[in-house]
């Protein structure tokens, strides 16, 4: 992942905190699975086990941003190591926030099989889509990450449209269901905020893209357009 140091015990600091942080999205990627496993199957077993995974996934995140502190002040780096470390804290803080949006689908699902009526006849099974879009999202990004990969990173932001156009669709027909049977608008309006959670970790997916981008050039691509990140990613540096 890291170029040579002339630091042999650097580099093993920074291999070291990079399977840190490949090992923290493994376990929110577990997570989202599970989530859309209890939601698919109406299943509150499993739903209790990403709520209950959401206190690891917390304390992982402390305990990467305790080493990340503790290697600045000890290293002093400079230059594009420094970049990889605040690159990697932003990166397990975005991880954390994927963690906690498994979690609130979990919730969700928990509060609707807490509900009585029609619950089963909502399209719950039909944001599987989205959520392996957002998953993959999510797990390309990590790897691109893992190789330091500008190219894939831009493939990511790229390819995000799709994920919205899941989201827009699934809101669409909701809005039927609620409007042809209003006793589906409470369970309804659950599956909404869970249709949000798998946007929003898309979103999380392109964070750490961009952060990829900042690690290899030294620029800063958040709030540019595709147009600029492009010559961003195609320029020498």
């Amino acid at each position: 992942m890291v170029d040579k140091h002339l630091s042999t015990q650097f580099d093993s600091e920074l291999n070291a905190l990079s399977s840190r942080v490949m090992e923290l999205g493994g376990l929110v990627e577990s997570q989202i699975r599970q989530a859309i496993y209890a939601l698919a199957n109406f299943n509150a077993e499993v739903a209790a086990q990403v709520v209950e995974a959401e206190h690891r996934v917390n304390l992982m995140e402390l305990e990467i941003d305790r080493e990340l502190s503790s290697v600045i002040a000890r290293r002093q780096p400079t230059a594009r190591d420094l970049r990889l470390l605040m690159a990697m804290s932003k990166v397990t803080a975005n991880l954390e926030r994927v963690g906690d949006e498994a979690e609130r689908i979990a919730r969700m699902v928990q509060s609707i099989l807490g509900k009585s009526g029609s619950m089963r006849t909502l399209p719950a099974s039909e944001l599987r889509v989205a959520a392996d879009l957002a998953s993959g999202e999510l797990r390309q990004a990590l790897d691109a990450f893992a190789r330091l990969d500008c190219a894939s990173a831009l493939a990511i932001l790229k390819d995000d449209d799709e994920l919205d156009r899941e989201f827009d669709g699934f809101v669409r027909k909701l809005i039927t269901y609620m409007m042809e049977d209003p006793r589906t608008i409470s369970s309804s309006l659950d599956l909404l905020f869970v249709a949000k959670a798998i946007e929003r970790i898309g979103d999380h997916a392109k964070n750490i893209a961009e952060f990829i981008i900042y690690v290899v050039k030294g620029a800063d691509v958040r709030h540019s357009t595709m147009e600029q990140i492009e010559t961003t990613v195609k320029s020498r540096g």
